[in-house]
């Protein structure tokens, strides 16, 4: 394995493809080739495998001298830099959110790790239509079962076979929906072979890429520049664009929008950002459980937007990762009530030569350590729909709104017939 100088406490990393915990090394399919990662105490370890067919002469030699092989350019290094966004200095942007924002200020020093990965666009928005209504171990069973049925074979590791994430083509096949049903996907079988429809045979090639943030050119492609008769790339055209999916709501679309196309001022609020908000942020007034409609949905983003400026999705999620109650032991301050959360977390943390790279796992002594995931995007919760009264609806709160209504119709009967 190739090594990286490692820094504690630099990164929280996602892994799509299980693998057992007591192995020495982690595993994961990107762009091509089986990655796998190892740490020790002060250097992260890397090695990339492709695919036979890559690295293999294509015919045997004619004499019996051998041949070198035609290996592919080894760009890993290069490719992990640009998937943990290490082009940012976290210190510096921990340092701007925490100047205008005493509450950011409060509670970030001991989560100094929080980093926004740059992942595939078509990868993310998938994934994040499967996390509709759902907790993070079902999200990674489902994501495996994708890149196992429908994804090309990269690689085998010892009797683990890795597959990458299938294309839009291959999930857009007859028979999807009704495969993925059985395969335990439910309702969100629709969404993925109707979306994955509409952008492998309704849209230009290249959709996904000419949504994306200029300044965060996906890897491995070549910058697009805006077509004439269209307008230029915006985080809220992007979204709104987006919105045009099956299965994808409000806050989906802000997740491929932070996560998937480099657009890092996106805010995705789901009932736990809701709640920070209302209680850290005054938000909603006295009204504890109030409903999170679309205006103040749109209102928290424009708010989080102008404390924290053009990364503002990315601070959002590390005040995301202070208050689950997996990392509440490292929080200074005074505990608060918090909502139920299953999510299961791992932290990762990273470096490379000069700056970060990546993985050494946080638990605490009495869990059973997890998959590593990143916590920018887990979720339980229902996602955020729109209604025809233009609300959006998060599962948790409008059952609380509800619950609270009905025991004061009991109590006003109850006195009624005390009277």
């Amino acid at each position: 394995m190739s090594g990286l100088s490692v820094h504690p406490r630099e990164l929280y990393s996602i892994f799509t493809q299980k693998s057992a915990v007591n192995k020495p090394a982690r595993h994961c399919t990107l762009h091509g080739r089986v990655i796998s990662l190892r740490q020790d105490a002060d250097s992260l370890h890397y090695r990339a495998t492709w695919p036979k067919a890559k690295i293999s002469p294509l015919t045997p030699p004619s004499t019996g001298t051998s041949t070198p092989v035609d290996l592919p350019t080894d760009d890993t290094e290069s490719l992990l830099r640009n998937y943990f966004n290490l082009q940012y200095d976290l210190s510096s942007l921990y340092q701007q959110w925490s100047d205008g924002d005493p509450n950011f200020r409060k509670r970030a020093p001991s989560f100094t790790g929080v980093r926004i990965l740059n992942q595939d666009s078509w990868e993310t928005l998938v994934g994040f239509i499967c996390s509709s209504n759902n907790n993070i171990s079902r999200i990674s069973q489902m994501v495996h079962k994708l890149c196992l049925h429908y994804g090309p074979h990269i690689g085998t590791i010892g009797d683990e076979a890795f597959h990458d994430f299938p294309t839009p083509k291959a999930l857009s096949v007859p028979g999807v929906e009704a495969h993925l049903r059985q395969l335990g996907f439910g309702y969100r079988a629709r969404y993925i072979a109707e979306t994955a429809k509409n952008i492998s045979q309704e849209r230009p090639e290249d959709w996904l890429l000419r949504l994306r943030n200029p300044n965060s050119v996906a890897w491995g492609a070549t910058p697009t520049k805006p077509s004439d008769d269209g307008p230029a790339p915006t985080y809220k055209h992007a979204h709104e664009q987006l919105l045009q999916l099956t299965g994808v709501g409000p806050k989906v679309a802000d997740c491929v929008c932070l996560m998937g196309l480099g657009w890092l001022e996106a805010v995705p609020v789901d009932t736990h950002v809701w709640q920070i908000a209302m209680r850290d942020y005054k938000f909603g007034g006295k009204a504890k459980n109030k409903t999170l409609t679309k205006a103040l949905y749109d209102a928290v983003g424009d708010h989080f937007r102008s404390l924290w400026g053009d990364q503002a999705g990315w601070a959002h999620s590390v005040l995301f990762t202070a208050d689950l109650r997996a990392f509440s032991d490292r929080v200074v301050e005074k505990p608060v009530e918090k909502t139920e959360d299953e999510r299961d977390i791992v932290a990762v943390k990273v470096e490379t030569k000069d700056e970060v790279a990546l993985v050494a796992p946080i638990v605490t002594p009495a869990k059973k350590r997890k998959n590593l995931v990143v916590a920018e995007t887990v979720k339980v919760e229902e996602d955020a729909v729109k209604t025809e009264e233009g609300a959006v609806k998060v599962e948790d709160a409008d059952t609380k709104v509800e619950g609270a209504t009905r025991r004061s119709k009991r109590r006003k009967t109850r006195a009624a017939g005390g009277a």
